[in-house]
């Protein structure tokens, strides 16, 4: 492709990047002699109708927006065998590329990020249209300083809620539960993918990992985003709390749209002080369109108006002196009120600066300095310092936590002011948690600073539906189930009680099957049939379970009785004592033998059975006791 002219127009110089749609090129416009930037579709997906008409949606798409953080696109179109689309070239750096140089970053920068990206996702949303595939690869970091969203190629109309089909699109790490369980998509996506971007810049990490891409989905199925402040505790509070909200595993409770969310943003940016600087706009200026001619008459008038103005001379030389006298005079007066209001301004001053307003100094924010650096900026306005110590969810241990008084407090000089320095995160106790209920769970966990994470539905006879059965803290693989203490901020996995399995003993296999499934379980078609003594013929008997712990959704499978297991006693009369007993014992009987010759010799032929106990042809349950009789010589009377 490189020197291939597309199109008659486009000259194509460099690659800059390849996707598994299509490959960008920098080039050159020759009709309008500027360097763009042209993404050309892959040459085996040319021949898709779907990718292409994909293709062209991203160009539509695109071109709807016209806003300063949405990359524009300038044409597109066919060449020979060649889709193309042709954005705004931007040279710079992807937002991938800074989280891989640096890894996290500020607070500060973190904001100025997410407010361009926001504002430009907020103008697509306006427009109809939601992103889909939202990751730091499709933020561009200009060299200029702006900053724009590109790769609009999965874009579509945001009232269309389609499901993709057999395949998830979009990258798995910043895919919304709903995109993983329905395959379904709308503006309230984006500001999930969005969460996890603004996760991943202030931790430098993912929320999620995994070996397989699977088991990532899984965890945007099922877990909840943890604070950001645990992996980096010099996180604020502020921003913490707009990560998990725009990272709810329910749609519902997210922003709706990339507007709320920005105007959220804004509001914590004026509370972290991030504010951006006041534009001055200077007044625009006329320029007089009149010639030259008419600003020398101009500039004539206004110099003899000012003439006409001046004192007419004095006539003659009493009335001259008598003006000089008069003139003296008065700047007499002007010099005596000057030196009074200088005297009343050198009060007043001395006044402001000794006892008055001027006296004071302003507590500046020390939040997240050192203790020494605080203590000499505050004894350099001529304040004292007292040290003191508090917990703090939001400040590292070791730094400034906050001060008294706060700042911005105007205080007199020589005023005490405390600086109190960061312990860390609180620890909390926390009480047993096994059989409390999983809303009070919550609430404490909630009340005391502490992130809910995976919540594990089980089976469970012994603790009663909606309980704990146990809970963990994976961050230091503490045991919380009997209690224990951990820091505020971690994450705690549970393990919630859904009752015992339902007892289906005796019961129809339909019935049965109802209850198990209403349950929550998954009843197999196997049925498996055994005799009992117990349960009658046709119902059932047991139900097989996995082992070790069962949840809702496993397998389990019906064991249906067939009745007492009958035997008919075979005729054994007049055969051989040890055969006879072979045959009783493989029918399933236990056999007993009354005889007058030992064991050892019931195998002579001249030993035969002369009845049996039950008789021959009646039916005995199997394991039931048949006594044979047997006499070599005639029994005594």
């Amino acid at each position: 492709m490189i020197g291939r002219l597309i199109d008659d127009r486009y000259e194509v110089r460099s690659r800059i990047a390849r996707g598994g749609m299509a490959t960008v090129y920098l080039a050159t416009d020759q009709r309008l002699e500027r360097r763009v930037a042209i993404k050309v579709m892959h040459g085996h997906l040319a021949d898709d109708s779907n990718f292409r008409n994909r293709f062209v949606q991203e160009a539509r798409s695109a071109a709807r927006l016209a806003d300063p953080h949405v990359v524009s696109v300038f044409d597109q179109g066919q060449d020979s065998d060649l889709a193309y689309l042709v954005m705004e070239y931007l040279p710079g750096i992807t937002l991938r590329d800074l989280l891989r140089d640096h890894g996290k970053l500020t607070a500060r920068q973190v904001v100025d990020i997410m407010d361009a990206v926001t504002s430009g996702l907020a103008a697509a949303h306006r427009a109809g249209i939601i992103h889909r595939d939202l990751k730091p690869e499709n933020v561009l970091l200009a060299d200029d300083g702006r900053i724009k969203i590109s790769d609009f190629g999965l874009a579509r109309a945001a009232s269309a809620n389609t499901a993709t089909g057999q395949s998830l699109l979009g990258t798995i790490a910043y895919l919304s539960p709903e995109l993983v369980t329905r395959g379904v998509a709308d503006a309230r996506s984006d500001i999930y993918a969005l969460g996890i971007m603004m996760y991943e810049m202030l931790t430098g990490e993912q929320p999620y990992k995994g070996e397989q891409p699977m088991q990532i989905a899984y965890q945007h199925a099922n877990e909840s985003v943890p604070r950001p402040s645990v992996v980096n505790p010099s996180v604020p509070d502020p921003l913490d709390d707009l990560v998990l909200w725009a990272t709810e595993r329910s749609p519902d409770e997210r922003p709706n749209d990339a507007r709320e969310l920005l105007e959220r943003l804004r509001e914590v940016e004026k509370q972290l002080g991030f504010g951006a600087a006041t534009t001055v706009h200077n007044p625009t200026i006329l320029m007089p369109s009149a010639p030259i001619s008419d600003t020398a008459e101009f500039t004539q008038a206004l110099t003899s108006a000012n003439m006409a103005t001046d004192p007419v001379a004095p006539a003659d030389a009493a009335s001259s002196l008598r003006a000089s006298s008069a003139k003296r005079r008065r700047k007499g007066w002007w010099v005596l009120a000057l030196v009074l209001l200088l005297a009343v301004a050198s009060g007043g001053t001395g006044w402001y600066f000794g006892a008055g307003p001027g006296s004071q100094v302003l507590v500046p924010n020390l939040v997240n300095s050192a203790p020494e650096d605080a203590t000499a900026t505050l004894t350099g306005l001529g304040l004292e310092v007292a040290r003191g110590e508090e917990y703090s969810y939001d400040v590292a241990a070791g730094l400034v936590s906050s001060t008294n008084p706060a700042p911005g407090a105007q205080v007199d000089r020589d005023t005490t002011v405390t600086v109190n320095v960061s312990l860390g995160r609180e620890s909390v106790d926390v009480p047993v948690l096994t059989g409390m209920p999983q809303q009070d769970v919550e609430t404490f966990l909630a009340d005391n600073r502490l992130t809910l994470g995976s919540v594990d539905q089980q089976f469970n006879g012994d603790v009663a539906s909606g309980a704990v059965i146990a809970a963990s803290a994976p961050a230091t693989e503490t045991d919380l189930s009997g209690g224990g203490t951990i820091l505020q901020g971690e994450t705690v996995n549970l393990a919630v009680s859904v009752g015992g399995v339902p007892d289906v003993v005796g019961l129809s296999p339909d019935a049965a099957r109802a209850a198990l499934t209403e349950s929550g379980l998954v009843v197999s078609d196997d049925v498996t049939h055994k005799f009992s003594d117990d349960v009658d013929k046709g119902l059932v008997l047991s139900a097989t379970l996995p082992e070790g712990t069962i949840r809702p959704s496993d397998v389990v499978s019906l064991v249906v009785s067939k009745g007492v297991d009958l035997v008919e006693v075979p005729d054994v009369v007049g055969a051989n004592v040890a055969a006879a007993k072979k045959t009783l014992q493989d029918a399933g009987f236990v056999v007993e033998v009354i005889s007058d010759i030992a064991e050892p010799n019931w195998g002579s032929p001249l030993l035969s059975v002369d009845s049996t106990d039950p008789v021959a042809g009646k039916s005995l349950r199997r394991g039931s006791t048949v006594t044979i009789t047997a006499y070599l010589f005639e029994a005594a009377p």
